[in-house]
């Protein structure tokens, strides 16, 4: 039997504390650390940033636009990056954001989350604002295959709330009824599920009971976007054990580019979320 997502996650998290690396190879980010915005500065940036998380992260998640912008050069880096991943037994959420209808989201199951896909990855983040049911084969093939599904719910970037807060015909919240379905189709799995949500640090606590997801977090805009390790503690006081992964990209690629100057930096990350969640 495959083991499901959210047990190994939730080893991973017990293990190596609550931080999850972001890989953003950026341009602003590569030059940033006197490299040219080349396939070549794009693997420097990428492989460096691996190694400060081994053994020190519970997961990275690599952006995939900024390996995409390189297109087929780019995707070579990211399949690299996944398989280097893998050896160190390091999770990989790969930070896609796709969501379609039903029949095209079959082929991003394919591509992300179905063995033979050399893109494939631990976990996959998704929209569901082409509606939650198209999204059932991307669930589907994650409980097929033990991996895990990241649903946008409420996105740390202040343009996503116009539309996260606006209310469906029975008043409630999107970002609610979003974080209530995703808890309604975990209730079907045993432990941790296997789907969870996107739920950013500068957003305030949704009128759900987050105590009730019933899969993990994955939790953006801590560090260079304003949030703090004490406003993550405090948004998930009452969530389980080991369910809350939190994303942290600029404020440790900033310290680069010396590789002991990263593990640094992540480590210290590592250590103030696992004070603020314990």
């Amino acid at each position: 039997m495959v083991e499901p997502f959210g047990l190994r996650l939730r080893e991973r998290i017990d293990a190596f504390g609550p931080l999850c690396v972001g890989i953003d190879p950026s341009r602003i980010a590569i030059e940033a650390w006197d490299r040219t915005d080349t396939v070549e500065g794009l693997e420097f940036f990428t492989l460096a940033m691996l190694e400060a998380s081994i053994e020190v992260a519970a997961a990275i998640k690599p952006q995939v636009a900024y390996f995409e912008r390189f297109g087929s050069a780019g995707y070579r880096i990211l399949e690299r990056l996944l398989s280097e991943a893998r050896d160190s037994n390091l999770l990989v959420i790969a930070d896609a954001k796709r969501g379609d209808i039903g029949a095209t989201n079959e082929g991003y199951a394919e591509a992300w989350l179905r063995d033979r896909s050399p893109l494939c990855a631990d976990a996959v983040t998704v929209s569901p604002y082409v509606g939650l049911g198209a999204l059932e084969s991307l669930f589907v093939a994650a409980q097929d295959t033990g991996r895990g599904v990241f649903v946008l719910a409420a996105t740390s970037n202040s343009e996503g709330r116009l539309l996260q807060t606006a209310r469906t015909d029975e008043g409630e919240r999107v970002e609610d009824f979003v974080l209530r379905s995703v808890a309604e189709r975990n209730n079907r799995d045993d432990g941790l599920g296997t789907v969870g949500v996107v739920l950013g640090a500068t957003r305030e606590r949704p009128a759900f009971d987050l105590a009730l997801l019933g899969g993990p977090f994955l939790v953006p805009g801590v560090g260079a976007q304003g949030a703090t390790p004490s406003d993550v503690g405090r948004l998930f006081v009452r969530s389980a054990r080991a369910t809350v992964l939190v994303n942290i990209g600029r404020g440790i690629s900033g310290a680069g580019p010396e590789r002991s100057a990263l593990r640094d930096a992540a480590q210290r990350w590592r250590d103030d979320l696992s004070n603020c969640l314990s």
